[in-house]
């Protein structure tokens, strides 16, 4: 009898201990940016219509756990990058300043999970003074390195945003991630394959409710993922792994909804408002 009672127990704590390290997520879009004027599909989607419009918002993505971390994926970019006024950039807010709006200050970011290194989305990191970063082994590298050799391909890329993810790497607070399906954190895992950039990836998100996937731009818009077409030119290097990257995306999730676009305004009006430029992914 003791020992049927000691088994229970020590089966009973070991599941304590599971539940304690599983950790329940609330997954959130954070608007700090938008064009002013919309785009013609054609410009971000392969074949799209020229003569259907999209609107365009620069974004990012908290996930919040009951774990006490709050992860950024994507920090968004400083207003004074000289690349912004190629996109008319409007109603622009600082990315740590529109985390405010849900109680969420500078230092309380625990980590920012980089989908790629291009500069709307990885200029704010140094807004961040706690966060650990975590990026693609091979994206890391080539960004900091091959992409600035004679034949590197650097368009999108801020030598700014080199040195400082240099220095952050140099400091101890950079994790290169080495390849596809990850798992980085407690229900959190990474996978690569659209190769927006070198070799970008995206988010996978597990809330305790549903799977949601944070696309970021290996999906620019909502067209790209309803027609099976690749980004337009510029948008990948590899047109058909972006597609079959999408054709993954639709096996992880429930439902379609749950797939997230990089860039896509729309996603302002499937979800419910938690404040202005703020939606739940829920």
């Amino acid at each position: 009898m003791k020992k049927i009672t000691l088994t229970i127990i020590v089966i009973l704590s070991v599941s304590i201990c599971v539940v304690a390290q599983t950790a329940a997520y609330k997954v959130y879009i954070v608007r700090f940016a938008s064009t002013a004027h919309p785009f013609a599909i054609a410009d971000w989607a392969d074949k799209g219509p020229t003569t259907d419009s999209v609107r365009i918002n620069f974004m990012v993505w908290l996930i919040k756990g009951s774990n006490g971390k709050n992860i950024l994926v994507d920090a968004g970019f400083i207003n004074d990058t000289p690349d912004a006024a190629d996109f008319n950039v409007v109603n622009y807010i600082r990315p740590d300043s529109a985390l405010l709006k849900l109680g969420i200050k500078p230092g309380d970011i625990s980590d920012i999970i980089l989908s790629h290194p291009h500069w709307d989305h990885i200029d704010g990191i140094g807004l961040f003074p706690n966060a650990h970063i975590w990026i693609q082994k091979e994206d890391y590298g080539y960004f900091v390195g091959g992409a600035w050799q004679k034949d590197g391909q650097n368009g999108g890329f801020n030598k700014r945003d080199v040195r400082k993810l240099l220095d952050l790497n140099l400091a101890g607070k950079v994790t290169l991630v080495d390849g596809d399906n990850k798992e980085i954190m407690p229900g959190i895992k990474v996978f690569t394959g659209s190769r927006h950039t070198y070799n970008s990836q995206y988010v996978l998100v597990e809330t305790g409710t549903n799977k949601i996937v944070l696309a970021s731009d290996n999906i620019w818009i909502y067209y790209s993922l309803q027609h099976m077409v690749p980004a337009s030119d510029g948008g990948t290097l590899d047109p058909a792994g972006y597609v079959k990257a999408m054709q993954r995306m639709k096996t992880m999730v429930s439902d379609v909804k749950f797939i997230i676009p990089g860039h896509d305004a729309q996603v302002f009006s499937i979800f419910p408002k938690v404040a202005d430029g703020v939606v739940e992914i829920k």
